[in-house]
């Protein structure tokens, strides 16, 4: 795990190769909505993508991860499957619905049944190497969404433009990186993370979430402002020195958000001794976004180096399906 984190630069430099050279068939359908289907470290680029590329986008655009749809997907639909093994079930059930309505189907993935399905109906099909953790692999799947996108003409050029500059960004920053993500292990430890975002950010909200559940095999939750403010700043009144309160901040922030952070940590701080914040860094929303992806990447691995644990091993997600293959 440590060397796929590490790797992550030449993980985006491959993906945007494989985004520029997979043979694309153009359609000739009115792209109305965009749905991704995607579950765990698959699906989370998705969300990732709806928030980072909202103002450029015209069309909604919805992350599912369940085996069902919404009813207004159709013919008019780009529906993204993003399973990393291909054999997602939930997502392999909610494309075969998509395919029975007649929507635009774009596939990514390392191979599997979902491949299969890609070549029989002739889907656009972007192909990622395989053999690792889906979670390790999730420069492959958020880069190819954004080149999709961009191929349907959904979205301006700007952003692989702006993709293209990442992987030098944060080899510049990586040691940085990693300084910083060893001070927020070292202070989550023994401890309960709650991280927090500007709205914008709550896909990384999710993946760092998702990291220590998966690398550090600690609990962790999330949320987001303005909302936080609305409800869980009260629930405050029942915190203690577990809870450590990390807000992950922007300068592309609205500037009332910021404001609200400003305010919440002099709350919050009547009632934990811990209140951490990190800035990311990069002058557009995707340096920031792959900025805050990697140091949140690095803290979940930290964390287990300090708890001494596998950070791949994931027996409870194995005996999960096991018992779910029973199911008929």
């Amino acid at each position: 795990m440590k060397e796929l984190i590490a790797n992550l630069p030449n993980q985006i430099r491959e993906a945007i190769q494989i985004g520029e050279s997979t043979e694309f068939n153009a359609t000739d359908k009115t792209i109305s909505s965009i749905l991704v289907c995607g579950l765990g470290g698959s699906g989370i680029g998705g969300k990732i993508v709806s928030l980072l590329l909202k103002k450029d986008l015209k069309v909604p655009f919805l992350c599912i991860n369940d085996y069902e749809v919404p009813a207004w997907v159709n013919e008019n639909t780009l529906v993204i499957a993003s399973s990393y093994s291909g054999n997602t079930e939930e997502t392999l059930a909610a494309v075969t619905v998509c395919k029975s309505r007649g929507s635009e189907i774009a596939v990514i993935t390392s191979g599997g049944t979902i491949l299969e399905m890609a070549k029989e109906n002739n889907w656009n099909c972007f192909i990622v190497p395989g053999g690792e953790q889906p979670r390790a692999m999730l420069a492959y799947s958020l880069v190819q969404q954004v080149y999709i996108l961009e191929r349907y003409g959904l979205i301006s050029n700007q952003n692989t433009i702006d993709l293209a500059g990442v992987p030098d960004f944060i080899e510049v920053e990586g040691a940085g990186i990693r300084d910083e993500a060893l001070r927020l292990a070292t202070a989550f430890h023994g401890k309960r993370p709650i991280i927090y975002a500007g709205n914008d950010f709550e896909g990384i909200c999710v993946r760092w979430r998702q990291q220590i559940n998966e690398n550090a095999k600690e609990l962790a939750w999330h949320h987001v402002l303005p909302e936080m403010t609305h409800n869980e700043l009260v629930g405050w009144a029942g915190g203690s020195n577990v809870h450590v309160p990390l807000f992950l901040s922007s300068n592309l922030n609205h500037p009332r958000t910021n404001r609200r952070w400003e305010i919440c940590k002099e709350v919050i701080a009547k009632y934990t001794d811990t209140v951490l914040e990190m800035t990311a860094k990069g002058q557009n929303k995707i340096t920031q976004n792959f900025y805050l992806i990697h140091l949140g990447d690095w803290v979940s691995y930290l964390m287990s180096e300090i708890k001494q644990i596998d950070p791949v091993e994931v027996e409870v997600i194995s005996h999960l399906k096991d018992e779910m293959a029973k199911m008929k």
